[in-house]
């Protein structure tokens, strides 16, 4: 498990600095941790996140260093189409980056990278293009070779709707186009990431196809713990309370238990609680490795999500290229 002191407790609960507490009273509602990007998008709009707040001018608990992004070398080739989703009944994008030295043709492990609220296959990454996120150093060390691939999922929460079914679109039409380029294919060989409402559509993933999914890292996931919570912050989110408890991460946890898991998030992130859950229900060893638990200080801020992409695509890496 990785984080700073005050981290998840086994039994879920959070440690948060007594200032912040402090603060976050004393100020009220108007002190709400502030968002931004395609993420921020869904918590201004459903009143989840008022905007930049006074709480993070007084202690500057959001502000998170953001690591250097730079490929270690030129990026490999990047390409992007469109298909016509018969599970989304819509034409859809899509883009796939390619890692140094490699070009279409090779055959690869794949990472399915899923955009969270209002987002696109344009910028399902936060600062990153698909060819450049595969080009990444993490750690000082380039990433084993890999494709990654993003598509256009919606605002459904990447779970079915009527007339729309992100999933089965993923699993019935993005995965065989990119199998049939030699992406992914083989046991374990294609992994999935997300950030905000993409990390819970990359948990859902997992959980429902865990024999396709060969690990899932998850970046501040939008995670709900009732469908009354959910419908009162996005009533778009889920089709019905029946809809929510099918594709509930924290009750489908157990699903994970030959899955690798990372998952990041920050102390004053508002899904923290339904991450916490998830967290606590996690298997004790997905994959016969213990589940990588990274929570920390900050927001549900891009800064916080930049901050996780190298380390979320090198955990991906490494089961998707053992």
């Amino acid at each position: 498990m990785t984080g700073a002191p005050g981290t998840l407790t086994p039994d879920g609960a959070r440690r948060t600095p007594p200032r912040r507490s402090f603060l976050r009273y004393a100020l009220g509602g108007a002190v709400a941790a502030a968002a931004a990007g395609a993420a921020g998008v869904e918590l201004v709009t459903h009143g989840m996140l008022p905007g930049k707040s006074e709480l993070d001018q007084l202690d500057g608990a959001c502000s998170v260093p953001a690591p250097d992004l730079r490929p270690y070398a030129a990026p490999g080739p990047e390409y992007s189409g469109t298909f016509y989703s018969a599970a989304r009944r819509t034409t859809v994008g899509y883009a796939i980056g390619y890692p140094p030295g490699h070009r279409p043709g090779d055959r690869l492990p794949l990472v399915i990278a899923l955009h969270g609220f209002g987002g696109n296959h344009r910028n399902a990454l936060t600062g990153l293009s698909p060819a450049q996120a595969v080009a990444l150093r993490a750690g000082g060390a380039p990433l084993p070779p890999m494709a990654l691939v993003t598509v256009d999922g919606g605002n459904g929460y990447w779970n079915p709707h009527p007339g729309d079914d992100p999933q089965a679109m993923l699993t019935g039409e993005l995965i065989p186009l990119c199998r049939r380029r030699g992406l992914g294919a083989g046991a374990g060989r294609t992994g999935v990431l997300g950030i905000s409402m993409g990390g819970y559509g990359a948990i859902a993933l997992a959980e429902k196809h865990p024999g396709l999914v060969g690990a899932v890292a998850a970046i501040s996931p939008a995670i709900w713990t009732s469908y009354a919570q959910a419908n009162s912050a996005n009533a778009g989110a889920y089709a019905s309370a029946e809809a929510f408890a099918a594709g509930d991460a924290v009750t489908h946890a157990a699903a994970l238990a030959r899955v690798p898991v990372r998952v990041a998030t920050a102390y004053d992130d508002p899904f923290y609680p339904g991450v916490g859950a998830f967290a606590a229900a996690l298997p004790a060893a997905p994959g016969g490795v213990p589940p990588e638990l990274a929570f920390s200080p900050g927001c549900h801020t891009d800064s916080f999500f930049i901050a996780q992409e190298p380390a979320s695509l090198a955990f991906l890496a490494r089961h998707l290229t053992a």
